[in-house]
This record gives structure tokens, C-alpha cells and sequence, in this order.
């Protein structure tokens, strides 16, 4: 690391930073809302976002500062096993192709803006839609801190800040002034603003991906030499090389494939394709969006060379902002960091509006305020989200990064749970809305307390996210298996309710709504009175 702080790369990155601001702040004004009252024009963007708009709001939502940081991290220090990121994303797209525009189709429809909203509405049950509620949140809430922690690596390898026996307040400046901008225009534009900055985040990346796969391996000798170098380095650790062990292989696989379940089970994901303006866009960008796989690929290759290039940090989320500020030009070194900055704040903004979304309309709607006009659900929306900004803000300060991590593992493991709920009441009713409560809660607490009886060198409890499967004797994913007994336990009970005539709740849609496009929405805009789901 360069000794003080690194004037050009900062240059270039406040520059950017700067330029995003102001297209955030602008963004008010893009597509302006025809009803700047209604939760449809804050919080989904007034549904009105065509194919490349939602392509690179998906992309900025998905593919975030953590994942620039985080993927090639793990390949940095755990060889090939940090690739399941590529696998379980190139998993998901057929998968959401299946049940996505059916999910928008049947959102449309009804005015849904939310999963729970959705759940409530096919199931007839508000406790069920809560659960799934607060699931989002949870889950939600350390995804945000992380995309903060990317901007505090970024920020560290600049020198910005100063050392560790700075006063705390000079030492997070930088970090607060960027949580200021990034809630206050999130405030004032709503998706509109993510949606617009996207477009900068993803060029960025791309450029910096294309020059890093050619022009670092050129500096480093080749491949060749790349592979070679980490080689010797997974060798002299015992980790057998660039593959992974064979005792790994069920984590791997299981890791993957739970990863791919669970990814756009997050509100954030929902979110971003609730706000597309039709549902022939979701299908064509289930189509298009795997381009990011093959960015991701390339991505992970950083790891290898942060290994080749010789860069040595503490933290490993420091390594690949390590690498390019050792083999890039200052000042393309400070388009790369502005590339990962910007990374955070796409995402960090959308995921604050999907849990702030959730907030209003399952919990403050459904069970503080039922009368709530529009004007009131976008207030508390906004409000709620500086809300979910400073309680992430809040936890980076105070805790140590590798904990916000191993949180954020934890979500994934919730956010699987409610799946059977979700993808299942796309396609049928019959699944008892009992029988889902209780397999969620049952999946819950299953993966909360096989995770926290996870060690690792650093942490005593929440070490990780993989255990002994029982039964099988691997080591696996813990998410997937408390999604396999989620749902075991799920179908088992809707026997037994179904049996025992158990009262269904109200299913408010039916059968051509999850087939409806822009034209069919018809005049159910609004969700349904309270009355309506009083079966729950």
C-alpha cells in the first residue's frame, strides 16, 4: 500500500462520486412521477422501466461492490471453491425465467408492490405475509452494511481517513459524508435515482474488468504465469491447488445451488423487476441478463492475479483495491475505486428502498395504520429507509467487518425460507398457509442454530455457513438443508390441515392473473381492505 493518501486516484474518484450525486439528485426529474404521492412512483419507479433500464438496475442491484470486492477475495484466499459464485448465477436465470413474469403479471394486476403483499394476497394470511416481511428485512439489513464496507475498503487503500489511532470521526468521514448523499437523494428521488446512476456503475465495471483481464496479465507474464503463482500458493497452504478438494465438492455444489434459490427470494431483486413496465421486459431480461455471469467469470480471475502481483493485506477484502492501485496508472486506479464506490451505492439504495417498502406496506399498513392514504405509505417509506440506512451505517462502525460478513451468510440462510412460500404460491394453493408458517419457522430456527454453532478462526459463533447435513454425513450449504426441511415439513403438515379440514385463507387472485400484461391491469390497483384477508 502507497504511503499517505493517493491524490490522483482520489481526484478521479470524487469526480465520479460527484457526477453521481448530481444524476442522483436529478433523477426526480427523469420519467417524472404523474403521482409523486403514490408508493408505485417512489418505490418502484412508476413500473415504467423497459428492457435497459431494468437490465442495468438488475445488474446494479445484483452484481454489487461487494461482489466486486468479495468474489475475487475468496478466490484470493481459498483458490477455486470461491468460484460457486459463477455457477449459481448462471442457475439462476432459467430458474427466475419460470416464475418471474408470473410474479410481475399477477403484481401488475393487483397493485402488489411487494412479496409479502403477494403472499398475503394468495394465501389470505397476514402472519404468513409477516413472516416473509421481516425475513426480507432481516436479511436485508447486513447486505446494505457490506456495500458500505466496500466503500471503506476502497477508501482505505486511497489512504482516505487517515491510521488507526486517528480520531474515529476524521477516520469515518469520508464514510458518513457518503451515507449522507446517498440517503439524501435516495430521500428525494426514489428508485429513480439507482436506476439512473446504473447505468454509469455498469459501464464503469465493464471498462475496468476489460482493461484489468488484459493489461494486468501482460504487466504479470501471462496466465500462465497467474495460474502458477497460485498454484504454489494453494500448495504450500495444503489446500490442494487451483480445484478444490474433493472434500469440498458437496459445499461447493450445495452452495451454489441454495445461492441460486435464494438470490432473488431478497426484496431488493423483487423490487427492481416490479419496476419494469411490462412483463415481456422480465423475459428478455431473464434472456440477457447472463452477460453478468460472464463479467463475474472474469471478475473472480482477479483473485489469481492479486496472488501473481504479490499483494499482501490482513484483510482480504482489501486485496483486489490493493491490486489495482499496485498495477494500475493513478488515475485509471481512481476510475476503478469510483467503478467499486459506485458498485455500493446502486445497490445499498435499492435494497433500503425494498426493506423500507416491506416495512410500510406488511407491517405499518397491515398492522398500525389499515386506513394509510398513499401519501402516508410514501412518507413512512421514506422515512424508513434513512432509517435502514443509519442502522447499517451504525453497524459498520461499531462491529468488526468479518462479523458483518458472516451476517449477511445468515441472511441468505433466512431469505431461502421463504421460497416454498413465494415460488410455490406462484404455481399452486395447495400448500396450507399453516403448513408454510410452520415450515418457514421451522427452516428459520434450524439454519439460525446450525449457523451459530459454526466456529471459525476469528469468530466463536457464525463462522460460516456450512455444517455436517444430516443424514448424509457432507459438509454442506446450511441454508439448502433447512430449505429441504422447510419444505418436508411443509408438505407433511399441509397433509395433516387438509385432513383435518383446516380453514383456508381468501385467495384474492385467479388463474389469468398470473398471465396478464400491461394492458389487462385493469382498475384493482389498490390492495384489498383489511376484510379481505380476515381468514388469517
Amino acid at each position: 500500500m502507497k504511503d499517505g493518501v493517493n491524490g490522483v486516484a482520489l481526484g478521479v474518484f470524487i469526480f465520479f462520486f460527484l457526477a453521481v450525486t448530481v444524476m442522483g439528485f436529478l433523477a426526480a426529474r427523469w420519467r417524472k412521477a404523474a403521482d409523486e404521492n403514490s408508493l408505485d412512483e417512489w418505490g418502484l419507479g412508476g413500473r415504467s422501466f423497459g428492457t435497459w433500464v431494468t437490465w442495468f438496475l438488475l445488474g446494479g442491484d445484483l452484481y454489487t461492490a461487494y461482489t466486486f470486492v468479495a468474489v475475487p477475495a475468496a478466490i484470493y484466499a481459498a483458490g477455486a471453491a470461491g468460484f460457486f459464485a459463477v455457477p449459481y448465477t448462471i442457475l439462476v436465470y432459467p430458474l427466475i425465467f419460470t416464475f418471474l413474469p408470473r410474479l410481475w403479471s399477477v403484481s401488475h394486476k393487483h397493485g402488489y408492490v411487494t412479496t409479502s403483499d403477494f403472499v398475503r394476497g394468495r394465501f389470505g394470511s397476514k402472519g404468513l405475509s409477516l413472516a416473509v416481511a421481516v425475513t426480507g428485512i432481516l436479511a436485508t439489513m447486513p447486505y446494505i452494511a457490506l456495500q458500505l464496507v466496500g466503500i471503506q475498503a476502497v477508501l482505505d487503500v486511497m489512504g482516505v481517513g487517515g491510521g488507526e489511532n486517528t480520531n474515529w470521526f476524521i477516520k469515518d468521514l469520508p464514510l458518513l459524508i457518503a451515507f449522507g448523499v446517498l440517503a439524501a437523494y435516495t430521500y428525494s428521488s426514489g428508485l429513480r435515482a439507482p436506476a439512473l446512476i446504473a447505468f454509469v456503475k455498469d459501464t464503469l465495471i465493464y471498462i475496468v474488468i476489460a482493461v484489468a483481464i488484459i493489461y494486468i496479465p501482460i504487466k504479470l507474464g501471462g496466465f500462465d504465469e497467474i495460474f502458477q503463482a497460485a498454484t504454489d500458493k494453494y500448495s504450500a497452504a495444503g489446500a490442494g491447488g487451483v480445484v478444490p478438494p474433493e472434500a469440498g465438492q458437496w459445499t461447493y455444489a450445495t452452495l451454489a445451488l441454495g445461492s441460486a434459490l435464494a438470490l432473488f427470494m431478497y426484496p431488493h431483486s423483487i423490487t427492481a423487476t416490479l419496476s419494469s413496465r411490462s412483463r415481456e421486459v422480465i423475459r428478455r431480461n431473464t434472456t440477457i441478463l447472463p452477460l453478468y455471469s460472464l463479467m463475474l467469470g472474469l471478475l473472480a480471475l482477479l483473485g489469481f492475479m492479486a496472488i501473481a502481483a504479490g499483494v499482501k493485506v490482513q484483510n482480504g477484502q482489501l486485496a483486489i483495491p490493493q491490486l489495482f492501485e499496485t498495477m494500475f496508472p493513478d488515475w485509471f486506479a481512481g476510475v476503478a475505486f469510483a467503478a467499486i464506490g459506485i458498485g455500493a451505492l446502486v445497490p445499498a439504495a435499492i435494497m433500503s428502498i425494498a426493506a423500507a417498502n416491506l416495512f410500510t406496506r406488511n407491517i405499518y399498513k397491515d398492522f398500525i395504520k389499515p386506513d394509510a392514504t398513499p401519501q402516508q405509505e410514501t412518507k413512512v417509506s421514506k422515512l424508513v429507509s434513512l432509517l435502514v440506512k443509519v442502522g447499517a451505517l451504525v453497524f459498520v462502525l461499531t462491529m468488526d467487518k468479518t462479523v458483518a460478513i458472516n451476517f449477511q451468510l445468515l441472511g441468505g440462510i433466512w431469505i431461502l425460507q421463504t421460497f416454498p412460500a413465494l415460488v410455490g404460491g406462484l404455481f399452486t394453493r395447495w400448500f396450507h398457509r399453516w403448513a408454510l408458517l410452520t415450515g418457514w419457522a421451522v427452516g428459520m430456527l434450524y439454519g439460525t442454530l446450525a449457523a451459530y454453532g459454526v466456529a471459525s478462526p476469528t469468530q466463536k459463533h457464525f463462522g460460516g455457513s456450512s455444517k455436517e447435513i444430516p443424514g448424509i454425513g457432507e459438509i454442506g450449504y446450511i441454508g439448502l438443508t433447512a430449505f429441504v426441511l422447510n419444505v418436508v415439513v411443509t408438505v407433511a403438515l399441509t397433509f395433516a390441515f387438509r385432513a383435518f379440514k383446516a380453514p383456508e385463507g381468501i385467495d384474492e387472485t385467479s388463474p389469468e392473473d398470473y398471465t396478464a400484461d400491461a394492458g389487462d391491469k385493469g382498475v384493482e390497483v389498490e390492495l384489498p381492505p383489511a376484510t379481505a384477508g380476515a381468514a388469517h
